[in-house]
């Protein structure tokens, strides 16, 4: 069997993004590690925080059992300080994951892949998705990582997780076209728009023609839903992701997309460990 480490950057990143590849891997017997590059500072704060408890003590309680529902067997906080949004003042925080030592950080992240013995490891595409500073760091970190290991004559895949934008652009129209109310933007409140500017000015995902891999996790979308749903701080029951039914949340979630690092398109459909 072999390790899969799944490499995010804030507390939920990981169901969301990753959550079918990590119930599928971890149900064929594969040890599957979960590392977390920040504490989710400038998440959202819930009203029923206890007494002394913090928000980030909240939300790694969630991150744990969102592993365990996705059968996952470790998590590790790599402990940066969440960097906000593009633009936000929290991006100059010298303590921020943004602002972090790429060596240092790659350093952080090479020790637990050296722990583990991993032989694949996800991270974001180039632009982190949507464009949020720390899942770009997380790409670089990432690489980085991956280069010093293989410099130690450990030779891992890495793999991009993205959203193939196409598909999600097809599946959003055919959603409202049933009546669906579609997803708020993360900042303006604004209907979103794949196809339109993220954070970082760039569209949501990545283009299918640049996709070279698309995995099927249908068999475990309510893995998928259940540790998404763990991380009630920040994702509500009104949310798009729990709001739908679940026959649309399988059709839009049961299939996760990504960029093998050195593979060339076309997008093939197979497995991580294929």
């Amino acid at each position: 069997m072999s390790t899969l480490v799944c490499f995010h950057a804030h507390p939920d990143d990981e169901a969301i993004s990753t959550g079918g590849a990590m119930a599928r891997a971890a149900a064929e017997g594969h040890r599957v590690v979960l590392v977390v590059a920040t504490n989710g500072d400038y998440g959202e704060v819930p009203d029923d925080l206890a007494e002394g408890e913090t928000l980030v003590d909240r939300r790694r309680k969630e991150t744990e059992a969102s592993i365990e529902a996705l059968g996952a067997h470790r998590v590790v906080f790599l402990g940066y300080k969440d960097s906000g949004m593009t633009g936000w003042e929290q991006n100059s925080d010298p303590e921020s994951f943004l602002r972090a030592d790429l060596d240092e950080a790659a350093e952080r992240l090479t020790a637990v892949l050296r722990e583990e013995h991993a032989d694949v490891v996800t991270t974001y595409d180039w632009h982190g998705n949507y464009g949020h500073p720390d899942h770009i760091k997380v790409h670089e970190v990432g690489n980085s990582a991956v280069d010093l290991m293989a410099a130690e004559g450990n030779n891992i895949r890495l793999f991009e997780a993205t959203m193939n934008r196409d598909r999600v652009v097809t599946m959003m129209q055919q959603a409202m076209e049933s009546g669906m109310t579609p997803p708020q933007g993360r900042v303006d409140g604004e209907p979103f728009d794949p196809a339109g500017p993220a954070d970082d000015g760039n569209p949501f995902g990545m283009p299918e023609a640049e996709l070279t891999l698309e995995v099927d996790v249908t068999g475990y979308v309510d893995q998928k839903r259940a540790a998404i749903t763990c991380h009630r701080s920040q994702i509500s029951d009104q949310s798009f992701f729990l709001d739908m039914p679940p026959e649309a949340f399988a059709a839009m979630f049961g299939t996760e997309s990504y960029i093998e690092r050195g593979v060339a398109p076309p997008m093939q459909r197979g497995w991580l460990f294929d």
